[in-house]
């Protein structure tokens, strides 16, 4: 590549191959990088590359694996089968700063932060025909350097501020670790940046524009990012002013995203996970921020199956003990399980006063547990009037195989649901889409900051409760304590969001790895005679859940070459 091109970090001269930059023709001196932004379709092609750098979410993990398996969210179907498999090593504590069995993302997201810089110094003075077009390429660049840097501090800490690109006599040895909040309050000026921008339209209306920022994610970002600033990990000392400032940014988000109609909940929480995001004047979709273009896939169903349906390869990630247990009654509104008197999870305090019953534990829950997981007894189709029941008991054809677990049966005692269809067989591609930014979140944001701030406010109970009652969930009970509010709040964002990748995050910003990652539960059901007997067993002992698990460790080049970072590698690595 170019000097003029060159890399951020000394780390990225060996680790950013990834992918062929199409611009990349040179050295022989054919283009320069200021012939590129004389012509607007290289101009516009270099946009793309940054766009490039968006690392892939979803299933995608080593063999169609999902980031949930990491957490307490559930057990993936390959531990004990992969042993080299990324969550396998993962569980097992084989994080290190030589290297990360996932998330492995520090190279690209500093590769697309590069990429920005360079586009934001020559955008300028581009031959681009169209002012309005100039402006609004140049609020996209610019936002993906807001996202590119927030993927990349929520990770790692605090990382140092360069909005320029560094040319081949920069000294890399004279960086220096700024604060977290000072490397938030870079991501926010980017964001407000683009928020006043007028040319930078706040959602797509034309279909081949799929993939590309819009404003309301800039509006997402900064709500996210304040909520993670303000939260333990990051305030330590609990200043109510970082709360007040989360809160704020996500009332000004809402008021703008929901006003006239344009950003909505979307009606059905279970269908809405099925599809992917239309984009035209009028969508069906009004909830999606920002999906991630290309995620569409064809083998969801056949690496998340059960063993009774034909084609699959593997039962997948298997929803833990602890997750189904998240679910509150319908009919109440109220936690069925208040908790544990064991570590393992294996004695929960049931709530007498919720109309849970351990004998019949699938009856009556929150709607989002029957459109999130399949368990014993769930119908799973209706194919040409013929219907499908999981059988997950012992003996049953979805059975638990507990010694030694394989990778077709679950490990938990449940498969499965959300991004589902049923309808679909293996093999048939599924219309799925993995939603990166939605509307329910920058609720549940509100909802959590504001109780920090000033209490279970009216408006932290309003936010609360538009997430429930589209679920067709009963509001919060009044008269709750900021503590008690803070549990619901909590609990609302795991089952909200189960699987979409924000509890491997949340525990973390929450500081309660330890008390939710040492182990994951499971459900051995037998059947004696027309009676299902239930005992909860321990599915998976894990290594991952120190204090220095809370941030990953600075990679090994970087903190050898540059004495800022290694005199201040994250705690414990």
């Amino acid at each position: 590549m170019k000097k003029i091109f060159v890399l951020m970090i000394t780390f990225f001269f060996v680790t950013t191959g990834c992918k062929k930059d199409p611009l990349d023709i040179t050295p022989d001196g054919r283009i320069t990088i200021k012939e590129v932004f004389q012509d607007e379709k290289r101009m516009e092609a270099y946009l793309n590359t940054v766009y490039g750098f968006i690392p892939d979410y979803f299933y995608t993990y080593q063999y169609f694996s999902f980031l949930a398996g990491a957490t307490d969210e559930a057990a993936e179907s390959d531990v004990g089968n992969n042993l080299y498999g990324t969550i396998s090593a993962w569980i097992n504590g084989s994080l290190t700063p030589n290297g990360s069995p996932l998330l492995d993302h520090y190279p690209r997201l500093w590769a697309g932060i590069r990429d920005a810089n360079v586009f934001l110094e020559n955008i300028d003075n581009a031959n681009v025909s169209n002012a309005t077009n100039r402006s609004r390429l140049k609020a996209e660049a610019t936002l993906l350097r807001a996202f590119y840097y927030w993927e990349l501090i929520k990770q790692y800490g605090s990382m140092p501020v360069i909005d320029k690109s560094l040319d081949a006599t920069f000294d890399y040895a004279s960086l220096k670790r700024p604060s977290f909040q000072e490397s938030v309050d870079f991501i926010i000026k980017d964001c407000d940046d683009v928020i006043s921008n007028p040319d930078l339209p706040l959602r797509l209306t034309i279909n081949a524009e799929s993939g590309r920022f819009t404003k309301s994610i800039a509006y997402a970002i900064k709500s996210q990012a304040l909520l993670y600033n303000a939260s333990p990990l990051w305030n330590p000392n609990n200043d109510l002013a970082k709360w007040k400032a989360a809160a704020d940014a996500s009332k000004e988000a809402l008021a703008v995203l929901t006003a006239g109609g344009k950003y909505e909940l979307a009606s059905d929480y279970g269908d809405y996970f099925l599809n992917a995001a239309d984009i035209n004047i009028s969508p069906r979709d009004k909830e999606t921020i920002y999906q991630i273009k290309g995620t569409s896939p064809t083998h969801l169903i056949t690496m998340n199956g059960i063993p009774s349906k034909p084609g699959m390869s593997k039962a997948g990630v298997g929803p833990s003990q602890e997750l189904v247990d998240s679910y509150e009654m319908k009919g109440t509104g109220e936690p069925a399980i208040l908790g544990y008197s064991d570590a393992e999870h294996l004695q929960p305090i049931i709530n007498s006063a919720s109309g849970y019953n351990e004998n019949d534990p699938y009856i009556g829950r929150d709607p989002r547990f029957y459109a999130s997981i399949w368990f014993n007894g769930a119908l799973y189709d209706n194919i040409s009037g013929s219907v499908h029941v999981i059988e997950a008991f012992i003996g049953g054809k979805d059975q638990l195989i507990k010694t030694p677990p394989n990778i077709f049966n679950t490990h938990t005692g449940y498969y499965l649901r959300k991004f589902i269809d049923p309808l679909l067989q293996a093999g048939q591609s599924s219309s799925a889409s993995w939603k990166k930014y939605r509307l329910a979140e920058i609720y549940l944001n509100m909802a959590e900051a504001e109780n920090e701030a000033n209490g279970p406010t009216t408006e932290a109970y309003n936010s609360i409760n538009a997430i429930r009652n589209r679920a067709d969930m009963p509001n919060l009970p009044l008269g709750l304590t900021k503590e008690e509010f803070r549990k619901r709040v909590h609990n609302e964002r795991r089952v909200e969001l189960a699987f979409e990748e924000h509890r491997f995050w949340d525990v973390r910003r929450w500081k309660i790895l330890d008390k939710t990652d040492k182990s994951v539960a499971g459900l051995e059901i037998t059947r004696n005679a027309n009676q299902f007997i239930y005992t909860r067993f321990l599915a998976e002992k894990r290594n991952a859940w120190e204090n220095k698990y809370l941030i990953f460790p600075i990679p090994l080049g970087d903190a050898s070459n540059i004495p800022d970072f290694g005199a201040n590698q994250n705690p414990g690595w």
